[in-house]
C-alpha cells in the first residue's frame, strides 16, 4: 500500500466502479439543471440517459466547479490519515478548479505541514483526463512514488490526445466554440467539426467534415497520425461519447482493426453531466498516449 492517495475530479469521466477499483477517490463537481442542483456523481443520482434525454427536450444545464471549502473536506480525512496527496484536476484551459484546489491546499498545509498536496493542472477533459489519471494509477501500482508519478504526468500531460466530433452543434454554438453561422450551416449540410485539446487544455475546431461516416474515419486517421508509432501504438485508448453508443462502438471496432497491438480493447465510457452540459449529446471523443500537442 502506497503512502500517498492519487485523486482527482468527477470530470474525468469515468466509471464510479472504475474509480473504486483503481482505488482513485473523485470529488465531485456541480450542474443546475429544471431549476435544481445535483453533484456530478457520474451518472448515480440521474443516469446518462435521463440527463441527455431531458436535454434533449430541452433542459439547458449550468454547471459549476468545486469550490475551495468543498476541496478542504476532501482532502483533509488523508491528511489526518497520514497520506500525502497527488490530485489531477479538470483543464485550466476550460475551468478555474485548480486554482480553488489550490487555495484549499495552502491552507490545509499550514495545519499539517509535514504532509505533501501535490497539483497537476491535466490540460486535459474528460475520458482524455481519465486516461492521464489511469496512467498516473498504473505508475503508483506498479510501486512509483509520490514524487516519481507526478514528475511522469508532469512531462507526459500534452502527450494524451483529445480528438472530438459531434452531429448536433447547437451546444458547441452556445458555448461559443463554434459561431451561428456555423452552427446553422453545419446543421443544414450535415457538418460535422472535428475538434481538438491544444497544449493550453483548450477545445480547438480544426477541420469541417461532411457526414458521419466520414468524419468517423478523419477521427481515426489522426490517432493514425499523432499515436506513439503510429500505427504499431501499442498503448491503451479510450472513447466517450454523449447519448451516442452506437457511434462510440463503431469508433472503438474501427481503431481496434487499426491497431492491432493495442494494450486491451478500447475501453467505451459516458460523457459525464458537467463536460456533457457543454457538447450536449451527439458528440464522440477518441483519446490516446501520442506525440506533444500543438497549440
Amino acid at each position: 500500500m502506497s503512502d500517498y492517495v492519487l485523486t482527482c475530479c468527477s470530470t474525468a469521466d469515468m466509471p464510479s466502479e472504475y474509480f473504486h477499483k483503481r482505488e482513485v477517490p473523485y470529488v465531485c463537481f456541480h450542474y443546475r439543471m429544471q431549476g435544481r442542483e445535483y453533484l456530478d456523481d457520474l451518472g448515480q443520482t440521474i443516469s446518462f440517459a435521463n440527463f441527455y434525454a431531458r436535454i434533449a427536450a430541452g433542459a439547458m444545464p449550468t454547471t459549476s466547479q468545486v469550490n475551495v471549502g468543498e476541496f478542504i473536506n476532501f482532502f483533509e480525512p488523508y491528511l489526518k490519515s497520514g497520506k500525502d496527496i497527488l490530485h489531477i484536476t479538470l483543464s485550466t484551459g476550460l475551468s478555474g478548479v485548480y486554482n480553488s484546489a489550490c487555495i484549499a491546499r495552502e491552507g490545509l498545509l499550514q495545519e499539517y505541514p509535514s504532509r505533501k498536496i501535490l497539483l497537476v493542472d491535466s490540460l486535459g477533459a474528460s475520458s482524455g483526463y481519465g486516461l492521464l489519471v489511469d496512467l498516473a494509477a498504473d505508475l503508483r501500482d506498479q510501486g512509483a512514488t509520490l514524487e516519481e508519478v507526478y514528475t511522469w504526468v508532469e512531462e507526459n500531460k500534452l502527450k494524451i490526445h483529445h480528438w472530438f466530433f459531434s452531429t448536433d452543434l447547437t451546444h458547441y454554438k452556445r458555448g461559443g466554440r463554434i459561431s451561428i453561422g456555423t452552427a446553422l450551416v453545419g446543421n443544414l449540410l450535415n457538418i460535422c467539426p472535428l475538434l481538438n485539446m491544444n497544449n493550453k487544455g483548450q477545445l480547438i475546431p480544426r477541420l469541417k467534415v461532411r457526414g458521419k461516416k466520414q468524419v468517423i474515419t478523419k477521427l481515426v486517421q489522426m490517432m493514425e497520425v499523432h499515436a506513439q508509432k503510429g500505427l504499431a501504438y501499442a498503448g491503451k485508448c479510450f472513447v466517450s461519447h454523449a447519448a451516442c453508443a452506437e457511434d462510440a462502438r463503431q469508433v472503438a471496432a474501427f481503431v481496434e482493426r487499426k491497431f492491432p497491438n493495442l494494450n486491451g480493447p478500447v475501453l467505451i465510457n459516458s460523457v459525464g453531466a458537467v463536460i456533457g452540459s457543454h457538447t450536449g449529446p451527439g458528440t464522440v471523443a477518441l483519446f490516446f498516449l501520442g506525440d506533444q500537442r500543438g497549440s
